[in-house]
């Protein structure tokens, strides 16, 4: 009876094809490590006071720092009280990048943070709960000669959080606050060569706007965007991997439709897998290169949900059909249990993705973080998200358990077997078990990932626990991703090959009562598969 190329496959040759794939699995984390760049860059930026002397502010106009056309400018406050200048007419401009550099459509997104520099004073202090409100504006151009166009324009309001760690006394007039950064902006591409932003604080006594903020020195600025080195690397082995898993999911499927009998659920299940992991590699990031399609960070991010969900549907799916168990499987229903709250979570994740990175497509200064119950929210959704995730793990760590007692129990039957088979399927049990601990590191290292990145994605809230991940993590975990999926598809492909036959003259007598198998589905052409005889299923059907 022929069954999977797990199976049947020698010893050698899946010796072999596991070095290949280590290989491919060490060279994935020094392509991240020796080659591509940090993933991301900072540039910090101190904002420009620019003087505003037209009257009523009406007709639209960009103030530029530096340049030929740069603004007329103030030094500090004081300068401005001393000519008279109200608050309403000062605009903080910062131009991005620096003088002589220019942004890239390579660097993929452009994420901005804000910190105010606030000085203490007895007669102005921050009021509790202070609100900072900003009219704020964002024009581009792609040479130095053109006017700005503006591409974004609204009022926000940001919370400040500051403390002043010395005792509030005059002696300590002119000491700085320790305020938290503050989610400012963020772009999902970078499609044109400068920026400039225009940022106002307006001031009405009347209304309450920005009154009990303190005495604001300075707004600075945090600029991130994706290194285009560490992109192009990126590219390229989304470009490569592309290919390389649909080959093998084309192969896989035509194995599977060449056998008599219809697909089994585990057979189905890995199949999806493969679509999912080449959804994922497609890249249709180069298109961002030379097009000004900022909804590509929504896109990723719906594309990766897609994956996890696929994936951790898959390991529970993948764990349990290994059970042997007394339990009828190979039915999707039999997991709804597990994999109902693995697809409910995926969708709260994109729910949670649009509240932000779809409300950003219009308004790019629009953060879930502005407001308290959007920080409250955001902040247990990474927790609850975190935890779930562990707790994810350690289920799948009590199923492969499950696995490796049944598995250990079914060594009962194989004294009473010839010495060449009981030899097969001692091997049978090694590179099952081999592969669960594989599933296994692998679980482990996506549940990681997946901590790390819900962390990075709210890093200005941990103050000084930030956790630094460098190109190697990303490339290898991708890498590792791919390599899991493609050996999954390979080995439990129907094989060609059929054990026993040489021996089926001489072991012709026992092998009806010898014949084992570690899975309860796959790949067999015609009746019951082996492990139903070794559990007592088929003489209970």
């Amino acid at each position: 009876m022929a069954g999977a190329i797990i199976e049947n496959m020698s010893t050698k040759k899946l010796v072999i094809v596991g070095v290949i794939l280590l290989l491919f699995q060490v060279f994935s984390f020094l392509v991240g490590g020796l080659i591509a760049p940090s993933p991301t860059t900072a540039v910090h930026y101190l904002a420009t006071k620019c003087v505003d002397v037209r009257k009523h502010h009406q007709k639209s106009k960009w103030f530029m720092p530096w340049g030929p056309n740069q603004c007329e400018k103030i030094r500090d406050f004081d300068e401005a009280m001393v000519k008279m200048i109200e608050a309403n007419d000062i605009v903080f401009a910062v131009h991005i990048p620096l003088p002589n550099k220019e942004m890239s459509p390579w660097f993929q997104f452009m994420l901005v943070i804000l910190q105010f520099d606030i000085a203490f004073k007895v007669v102005n202090q921050i009021e509790d709960g202070a609100v900072v409100t900003v009219d704020v504006g964002l024009a581009y151009r792609d040479d130095s000669v053109s006017e700005w166009t503006e591409m974004a324009h609204s009022i926000e309001q940001r919370k400040l959080n500051c403390n002043f760690t010395t005792s509030k006394t005059y002696e300590n007039e002119g000491r700085y606050y320790e305020c938290d950064l503050l989610p400012f902006m963020e772009v999902g591409s970078v499609a044109h060569k400068y920026y400039l932003l225009n940022i106002r604080l307006p001031v009405s006594e009347r209304k309450r706007i920005n009154v009990g903020i303190g005495e604001i020195k300075d707004i600075r600025l945090v600029e991130i965007h994706q290194n285009g080195g560490f992109t192009k690397v990126w590219f390229a082995m989304k470009t490569f991997l592309t290919p390389s898993i649909l080959i093998i999911m084309v192969w896989y499927w035509r194995r599977i439709t060449l056998m008599t009998r219809p697909p089994v659920l585990l057979e189905k299940v890995i199949f999806a897998l493969g679509i999912s992991m080449t959804f994922i590699n497609i890249p249709v990031e180069w298109f961002s290169v030379g097009f000004n399609w900022t909804w590509m960070l929504l896109f990723g991010d719906i594309r990766q949900g897609i994956f996890y969900a696929m994936l951790l549907s898959f390991w529970i799916i993948f764990c349990g059909e290994h059970l042997m168990d007394q339990m009828e499987r190979n039915r999707f229903a039999v997991y709804w249990k597990q994999v109902g709250p693995i697809v409910f979570g995926s969708f709260c994740l994109f729910i949670f993705d649009m509240c932000e990175r779809g409300v950003q497509l219009t308004n790019p200064f629009y953060s879930i973080w502005a407001s308290d119950v959007g920080t409250e929210l955001a902040m247990a959704f990474i927790i609850v998200a975190g935890i779930c995730a562990c707790l994810y793990f350690l289920f799948l760590c009590f199923m492969v358990f499950q696995v490796f007692r049944n598995i250990s129990g079914k060594r009962t039957s194989l004294p009473a077997m010839s010495k060449a088979r009981r030899l097969h399927y001692e091997g049978l049990i090694f590179r099952f078990k081999f592969l669960m601990l594989v599933t296994l590191a692998c679980a482990a290292m996506t549940v990681i990932f997946f901590i790390i990145s819900q962390v990075n994605e709210g890093h200005w809230h941990w103050g000084e626990h930030t956790v630094q991940v460098n190109s190697a993590f990303f490339t290898g975990i991708y890498g590792m991703w791919n390599l899991y999926v493609f050996a999954i598809m390979f080995l439990y492909a129907p094989s060609h090959k059929r054990y026993g036959d040489e021996q089926s003259t001489g072991d012709l007598g026992v092998n009806s009562g010898e014949d084992i198998q570690l899975t309860t589905t796959i790949t067999h052409v015609d009746g019951p598969t082996e492990i139903y005889k070794m559990t007592g299923k088929e003489a209970q059907e």
